[in-house]
């Protein structure tokens, strides 16, 4: 929101932004899905994924870990057939298992990005609104600080549903198994452990959101300034989420890499119930850049960098519309019992 955006959304609700969230995570989810989901069948195919073995799923706005339970339990991450690409896997997915196939392993995923959005786009705007009137000379950081905590409690609140998810779908338990199973998790190694792997996804989110939010607030200010219009479209909402997000997830890439190793191993430690005391974050980097070089803190860049732009692109400007519908509604509601 710009500064301007943001006295005029004072009227709407929080429901209002928890509807606007959900609805913008839906579609996300929607376009973003078929991508991650060709992008894992690419993989299985190179290099199959045994039993318990993991791997890292995304819909577009959160990673999950996913447990192979065997060569054919998740048709979603292993077809039959040979891809000779990302074009030919879509085609080939669509005409011999179905288009609805693009968007296997959605709904579970859902499930707990849904609630997510929810709580960081609904906490950011309430603490957005709040610093800036506050910091009166320093409202530009605001969104910077704002986007920042906003993440932190969102992946706080649902790292330990990552955990139980993982468990449900590595064991197949039931939720008196699983309860019982988490129980001595917690006796065993303290309240601590439903949070394991959450600091290397701290170390690449909470930039991430600052870096984004600071620079989408300011994007749309010099677009909406470059157009001279007080209020911004959605193409601009859509251009400057797609700069932010692609900037943030450059500068972000050597968090994610190390992110995502650490969390596929920690998700097969959690499967097999063992011990979760792996390698602090910084020491497998440190590890990477031996093995690999420089480089290797940089993988996955393209791919990355192709699901993040229009992820935040769509996510965004689907949020702001429904903010700018609601707060049309209320105004009208506001001048018609103004007028009676």
């Amino acid at each position: 929101m710009s500064c301007q955006s943001t006295a005029s959304n004072v009227r709407i609700t929080p429901v209002q932004q928890m509807v606007s969230s959900c609805s913008g995570a839906i579609l996300t989810s929607l376009f973003v899905t078929p991508l991650d989901v060709v992008k894992i069948r690419l993989q299985a195919q190179r290099k199959p994924f045994p039993k318990g073995k993991c791997f890292v799923y995304c819909n577009g706005l959160m990673d999950h870990i996913c447990v192979c339970m065997n060569g054919n339990s998740r048709a979603w991450y292993k077809a039959p057939g040979r891809f000779n690409g990302t074009v030919d896997a879509f085609i080939k997915i669509m005409r011999y298992e179905g288009i609805k196939s693009l968007w296997s392993g959605l709904p579970p995923t859902l499930v707990m990005a849904v609630p997510a959005t929810v709580i960081y786009f609904t906490c950011y705007d309430q603490l957005c609104m709040m610093m800036k009137a506050q910091m009166t000379n320093h409202t530009q950081e605001a969104p910077l600080f704002a986007g920042a905590i906003a993440r932190v409690g969102s992946a706080t609140v649902i790292s330990p549903l990552e955990l139980i998810r993982t468990k449900l779908q590595s064991q197949k338990q039931s939720y008196r198994q699983l309860t019982d199973c988490i129980r001595s998790a917690v006796e065993t190694e303290g309240w601590w452990s439903l949070w394991r792997g959450l600091g290397p996804t701290l170390l690449r989110d909470v930039p991430f959101s600052a870096m984004y939010w600071y620079n989408y607030e300011r994007a749309k200010a010099l677009l909406c300034q470059h157009y001279n219009i007080s209020e911004p479209t959605i193409s601009i909402s859509f251009i400057s989420g797609a700069l932010s997000g692609s900037f943030a997830a450059i500068v972000t890439l050597p968090f994610d890499v190390v992110k995502t190793r650490r969390q596929v191993e920690l998700g097969e430690l959690q499967a097999k119930n063992l011990s979760c005391q792996g390698s602090s974050t910084f020491r497998c980097m440190q590890k990477i850049v031996v093995e690999q070089g420089l480089s290797g803190l940089f993988a996955g860049f393209l791919p990355r960098l192709i699901k993040v732009a229009p992820a935040c692109a769509i996510m965004i400007s689907t949020y702001e519309f429904g903010k700018a519908f609601f707060h049309k509604r209320n105004q009208a509601r506001s001048l018609q019992y103004s007028n009676v």
